[in-house]
């Protein structure tokens, strides 16, 4: 089987947040982009990650007029589990688990390159299963198809 990477299946380019962006704005953005988390840059360094649920355990609602105030700073984790594209979907997936996030801002070097996610991973995992599943199929239909045709 062959080695999946973080790489080949990472969200690219991810939505960020800077550390002086309010609350609710960060709230919003995960909204109108459907994410769950952005990784929060300063000065083209990852200083933290802010997820979903920081926010809404800061209730850092849209028409929270307190989470206008708030900045992401105060919510945001700091200490930040990275991989970089070589990092293999297996490992991520331990660190996701050993770490108990659901999200891991992909690294080259110094630079954000990307976000792998636990939906990533599922995404990769329904590929293979797809991959192992459609060598039989496609045995069995050839032979079904063959077994239909009429008898010239």
């Amino acid at each position: 089987m062959k080695k999946r990477l973080v790489g080949d299946w990472m969200t690219r380019n991810p939505v960020i947040a800077l550390p002086t962006t309010p609350l609710s704005d960060a709230y919003a953005l995960m909204q109108e982009r459907r994410v769950r988390r952005l990784p929060v840059m300063s000065e083209g360094k990852l200083v933290g990650i802010v997820t979903l649920g920081d926010l809404r355990q800061a209730q850092a609602t849209v028409d929270n007029p307190e989470a206008a105030k708030m900045r992401v700073e105060v919510a945001m984790t700091e200490h930040v589990i990275t991989v970089t594209p070589q990092t293999t979907l297996k490992e991520a997936a331990k660190l996701m688990i050993k770490h108990k996030v659901s999200g891991l801002p992909v690294m080259d070097g110094t630079t954000l390159v990307g976000i792998i996610t636990e939906s990533d991973i599922f995404r990769a995992l329904m590929a293979e299963d797809e991959e192992t599943q459609d060598k039989p199929l496609a045995l069995e239909q050839s032979h079904s198809n063959t077994a239909l045709q009429p008898a010239s």
